[in-house]
Order: C-alpha cells, then sequence, then structure tokens
C-alpha cells in the first residue's frame, strides 16, 4: 500500500476575518465563487452532495450547482437516482465547495425540495441534445448488463424523439434551502479560518461566529 501519512500542505494564500466578511452569506458566497471563477479554477460549481436514506445511511457524489439566489442552491438530477430517492425519505442534505488552488471550502446545510417544473423544462431545454436524450437513456443508479444496454436506448429515443425530446417526468430540478454556511480559509499550521453563518429562528438574520479550526 502506498504511504500517505506524510502528504500534507501548509496553507498559507489568504485569510478569512470578521472585517472581511459580507453580512448575507449569500453574498459572501458570491464573493467566493467570483474568486473561483477569476483564478480559473477548474469545474468552480462543482459540489459534493451528501444525502441520508431511510436507514440513515449517508452518501455523497460531485455534482454541478446551476444556479443560486437568496432562495437557495439548484442542481438537477434524475428523481429515481439513489439521491432521489434519499431526498424523498429525508430532505435534509449537505452541499460542500472544495476550491484547492484557493486554499477554501464552503459547506452549506439545509432542506431541499424539488423545483417547479416550469423551472425544470427551462433548464431540460437549455442542455445539449446528447444530455437530454442521457437523461430518457439512463434509469440512473439501476443495474445494467454493460454499456451496449445503455447505448442500445440511447439510440432508440435518438429515434423516437429527434431534435427535441420532452423532459422525462423523473429528471428535473432540486433547490437546497440553506439553514447553515461555513466557511473555511486555510491559513498555516493547520490553524485555519473557520466562519459560520447559521440562520435564526426562521427569519432572515444570520448569526456570523467563528468556529475554532
Amino acid at each position: 500500500m502506498l504511504k500517505i501519512s506524510n502528504l500534507r500542505q501548509n496553507y498559507c494564500k489568504n485569510s478569512l476575518l470578521e472585517n472581511d466578511l459580507l453580512q448575507s452569506p449569500f453574498d459572501q458566497f458570491n464573493k467566493w465563487l467570483s474568486d473561483a471563477l477569476e483564478n480559473k479554477v477548474y469545474e468552480p460549481n462543482a459540489m459534493t452532495l451528501s444525502t441520508v436514506d431511510k436507514d440513515m445511511q449517508p452518501s455523497s457524489r460531485i455534482l454541478l450547482l446551476k444556479s443560486f439566489d437568496n432562495d437557495g442552491f439548484v442542481f438537477y438530477t434524475n428523481y429515481k437516482s439513489r439521491k432521489g430517492i434519499d431526498l424523498e425519505n429525508n430532505s435534509k442534505a449537505c452541499l460542500l465547495f472544495f476550491w484547492p488552488t484557493l486554499e477554501r471550502q464552503v459547506r452549506i446545510e439545509g432542506y431541499v425540495n424539488k423545483t417547479s417544473t416550469i423551472e425544470s423544462d427551462e433548464y431540460y431545454r437549455s442542455r445539449p441534445l446528447e444530455s437530454r436524450i442521457g437523461a430518457w437513456a439512463s434509469i440512473q443508479s439501476q443495474i445494467i448488463n454493460d454499456r451496449s444496454d445503455f447505448k442500445t436506448k440511447e439510440k432508440y429515443y435518438k429515434q423516437k424523439f429527434g431534435e427535441n425530446p420532452p423532459r422525462p417526468s423523473y429528471w428535473g430540478g432540486y433547490r437546497l434551502t440553506p439553514k447553515v454556511f461555513e466557511f473555511w480559509q486555510g491559513r498555516p499550521s493547520r490553524l485555519h479560518d473557520r466562519i459560520i453563518y447559521r440562520l435564526q429562528n426562521e427569519s432572515t438574520n444570520w448569526q456570523i461566529s467563528r468556529l475554532s479550526p
């Protein structure tokens, strides 16, 4: 086995001090995402989505954030996938963004609900044709014999729908409504900056605190 216990980096690029914070965690996230875009971070909208199933087994996977505003963070997937089934049974979830070249993470906890059919339809129509066909061809997370099964279905739906496939009823958007944001900035000697925003009493007021690293 590879010896990895001595692998480590010393973080020293930035700091996160109270005087630099924006009062809204959405604004703070927008600032950091803008920094990631400006610094050409690879797939800056990539995020880990963690869910928990009915047996309390957690599961995580990488998705792409497709939009966000003060109402929440939106992503799209197959409702019959493992994550879709998890969210049907337990709407609590967590997002994690990691931008290693900036030595930053953002963790967002909250509740997930489906977006409107109008919103899902609009995004589905904006996707490349191959991706729209793929949503029909792949019943995500289901066991298949081999890749030829998928390719056969892909060919079938291409012939069936042509250039204008409708959105499958089992595919669409989710919106995570945040209750907690944690902004993490790497610092030397593992004494990282950790700032947490907590939503107070279902209001629009966010309490800002520093956490010990």
